[in-house]
């Protein structure tokens, strides 16, 4: 078996965020964190030293995981500061950064519990800070694969939208697809056209073919 990421190291987030309410509550996304750990096990088997941030999705890791170093992780802060620990140690070749992050957080977390029985319950939010914003300051050399997606736009649109946030982030690749259309993905490479991947496991063998193509 030809193993072109022996050797190399890559970083993979995966999962959901959590994002405090209160003590007992958090506000999450329905993503399991699949295609991450997918993306890891192949990069394991094509010969690389795999680290694998993994957040509170449902995915077990007892199948198919040995010899990824996994840590886990709950909180958006979590994230954060495991990524910029990481990436900051300028360990790594490329890091797949494909972690469902929480777009917002509450502008207060309650310390206790939130009473039940209000009748209007009303919770103010703000952005939280862009981690992949963060990625090419701590190490401008690692190669950074992007993911995004979009809901209810067509084909143009997602990919423009995709093209200019990899503009604004110093992306090397992007994995655009539509929540509508999950199944159906775009690798976006700069100044080449898109190659349209249908499904997770054809995307892993594709994605990081291109990304020991760009490390070596």
């Amino acid at each position: 078996m030809l193993r072109p990421l022996k050797g190399k190291h890559i970083l993979v987030t995966a999962g959901p965020t959590w994002v405090a309410i209160d003590r007992v509550r958090v506000i999450t996304s329905v993503f399991s964190g699949q295609t991450g750990c997918t993306i890891a096990k192949c990069a394991k088997k094509l010969g690389a030293n795999v680290t694998l941030l993994l957040g509170p999705g449902r995915v077990g890791i007892s199948k198919g995981f040995n010899g990824i170093r996994v840590i886990r992780f709950h909180y958006f802060q979590d994230l954060f500061k495991l990524c910029k620990k990481e990436i900051s140690s300028k360990g790594y070749d490329c890091i797949i950064h494909s972690a469902a992050i929480s777009d917002y957080e509450p502008t207060e977390s309650n310390s206790n519990k939130i009473p039940s029985g209000k009748s209007n319950l009303v919770i103010k939010f703000k952005p939280t800070p862009k981690i992949i914003g963060f990625i090419k300051k701590w190490d401008s050399d690692i190669i950074l694969v992007q993911f995004k997606l979009e809901v209810g736009k067509s084909k143009e649109k997602l990919l423009k939208i995709a093209a200019r946030s990899m503009l604004k982030n110093n992306s090397d690749l992007c994995v655009a697809n539509d929540l509508n259309k999950l199944d159906t993905l775009y690798v976006i490479r700069k100044g080449l056209k898109p190659l349209v991947i249908s499904g997770r496991k054809k995307l892993s063998s594709v994605l990081l073919n291109l990304i020991g193509k760009a490390i070596n």
